[in-house]
């Protein structure tokens, strides 16, 4: 019988299979930030534990509020930042060079196909877009991992969506995932692998791969994935090419890591490209989606362009194409933060961040803050923004605000307007 990808991995991994379809297995890496470790450092200290599996698997970076904006939030860095030190963990990322953690560590070539990966984030399934098995975890799975370099799941099924035919122009892949989970519902893909497929797919770029895979978990999912293939090579080769003789050799190896055609899953979707349009969310739940066009004319306050899923200069590109030469409208907030230093230093040098500015965009360090409500662009009580981030539950930009998801050339156009509005660039018209 075939194999998914993710089936593939656990097997090459697996280190015990102790009852049922519990499968303990070995970590390539575990990344960590300062929100969620600190809790699992402290623990293990306390038990007199107070070391890691390997320094060299363990990332690390302050992501999440940065600069620290308090003291709690100071202290938070400095248990990190000891840990990290005492533990001669050399990938940590402190001020000045740290960025999103799931944009980062990508980017620093952290991620490879077969990999086996956790961290105490959620969205950790961003890095499923390199044909890897990352997954979200809680305190006592951090603690093992950190210790040990495993870690327990249950055997994994994987949910096939298979995307179809040719985006239109102006639809994004930010639009194809809020499709999908409008579609599945926000427990449509609970314990299960999304594992992303079909023409879309093959023709993206990883940022745009990486935008998919974040928002699995918003679906349920414990990861989404793609399968590797020569776009995979291409991002990765400066940091592989002392492995292999070419990259065809390289992706013959990492072809290792592509679902069997016979492979068996829980459930396929499959979705018509052709049939996509720009989508935002509406209410409190991500699988609340509408088109653009059923909420143009809505006013918002603030426009969020950043976060571990639109963040990249990617993203920024596009937004600035729509930006550039105008100004937002008068009275509304816009704020950009682009994912990492790199990701910053890039749009410098291409006069994107001129373009923000001069439209009258605020334009912050990388940082998490905003997006999960924390610091770099709190909403007040009754606010509403439009976002390019994964998450609209109540609240969680600021208490009493409201989020409306959306690709950042919506949230480009909605910042010219001050009203949820389609942008220039899709060609369809108001279907």
């Amino acid at each position: 019988m075939g194999k998914t990808i993710a089936e593939k991995i656990f097997d090459s991994h697996l280190v015990d299979n102790p009852f049922g379809d519990i499968h303990v297995i070995r970590l390539d890496a575990v990344f960590c930030h300062e929100i969620t470790t600190p809790v699992a450092i402290n623990d293990l200290a306390e038990r007199g534990l107070d070391k890691v599996f390997d320094p060299e698997k363990i990332k690390a970076v302050i992501d999440h509020v940065t600069p620290a904006k308090d003291s709690k939030t100071a202290m938070q860095g400095k248990i990190l930042r000891d840990w990290a030190d005492r533990n001669s963990i050399r990938d940590f990322f402190d001020i000045g060079k740290n960025g999103v953690c799931h944009a980062i560590f990508p980017e620093k070539g952290f991620v490879r196909p077969g990999y086996s990966l956790i961290m105490g984030d959620s969205h950790t399934c961003t890095h499923g877009a390199f044909g890897a098995f990352a997954a979200g975890v809680g305190t006592t799975d951090l603690e093992v991992g950190i210790l040990k370099g495993v870690c327990a799941f249950h055997y994994p099924e994987s949910i096939k969506i298979e995307i179809k035919g040719k985006l239109p122009e102006g639809v994004y892949a930010k639009d194809v995932i809020l499709t999908i989970i409008g579609r599945l519902g926000v427990n449509g893909a609970t314990n299960k692998v999304i594992e992303f497929c079909g023409e879309v797919v093959d023709s993206m770029s990883m940022e745009a791969r990486m935008t998919l895979c974040n928002m699995a978990i918003e679906a349920g999912g414990t990861c989404g994935i793609c399968a590797p293939d020569m776009t995979t090579v291409d991002y990765l080769w400066n940091f592989i090419s002392d492995e292999f003789g070419s990259k065809e050799e390289a992706l013959e190896k990492y072809s290792e890591f592509t679902a069997d055609e016979d492979a068996t899953y829980t459930d396929t979707l499959i979705i018509d490209a052709n049939e996509l349009v720009p989508v935002t969310t509406f209410g409190f739940k991500p699988d609340q989606v509408k088109p653009i066009s059923e909420m143009t004319g809505e006013k918002v306050d603030q426009v969020y362009i950043g976060s571990c899923t639109n963040g990249r200069i990617e993203d920024l590109r596009v937004a600035a194409q729509i930006l550039k030469g105008r100004k937002i409208k008068e009275g509304l907030r816009g704020i950009v933060s682009p994912a990492s230093p790199a990701i910053y230093s890039n749009a410098l040098d291409e006069g994107i961040i001129k373009i923000f500015m001069e439209a009258g965009f605020c334009v912050t360090n990388p940082t998490c803050g905003a997006c999960l409500g924390m610091s770099n662009g709190v909403l007040a009580e009754g606010e509403i923004c439009a976002s390019t981030t994964n998450r609209n539950f109540n609240g969680r930009m600021g208490k009493g605000g409201t989020v409306h998801l959306m690709s950042p050339a919506s949230a480009a156009a909605t910042a010219l307007n001050g009203l949820i509005t389609n942008s220039e660039l899709y060609r369809k018209g108001d279907k």
